[in-house]
């Protein structure tokens, strides 16, 4: 079974360009935290995953998402290879984004926000309650 889920912040805007056959094809890199427990001093504490989307999904992608954005997606891990003109052989790695979906708070999104999950309160005074998980110490976690 060859299935990725991921949740990440791009790295940089997404590069929307039209295949020889008018299909849209968007290139993004995600970077995804580390888990916690796998971080150790002065080792990377993310990693940056290389995405590409196709059709709907990559024209969804380059109309709604920036650098910094949370982004979340599902899909699957695929390889290949190309020749370099000087003849060295160049191997890939790519997730192809079959499903994405915003993710985080309505501030996190580009154009108003689009809340893939529970979106924030306004005005009523609970907005401490609801803050991005990047931004939660262990004094706001009750065990």
């Amino acid at each position: 079974m060859n299935n990725v889920t991921l949740v990440g912040r791009l790295t940089r805007d997404p590069d929307m360009r039209m295949s020889a056959s008018q299909t849209a094809v968007t290139r993004f890199t995600v970077a995804v935290d580390r888990a916690f427990a796998a971080r150790q001093e002065g080792q990377p504490t993310a990693d940056f995953i290389s995405c590409v989307a196709f059709g709907k999904s990559a024209e969804f992608v380059d109309k709604y998402f920036t650098k910094g954005k949370m982004i979340g997606l599902q899909g699957r891990i695929q390889t290949g290879s190309y020749t370099k003109q000087d003849g060295t052989k160049v191997y890939t790695t790519d997730v192809v984004a079959e499903r994405v979906e915003f993710v985080g708070g309505k501030n996190d999104q580009a154009d108003g926000g689009f809340g893939g999950g529970s979106s924030a309160p306004s005005g009523n005074g609970d907005d401490e309650l609801f803050k991005p998980i990047g931004e939660l110490t262990d004094d706001d976690i009750p065990f």
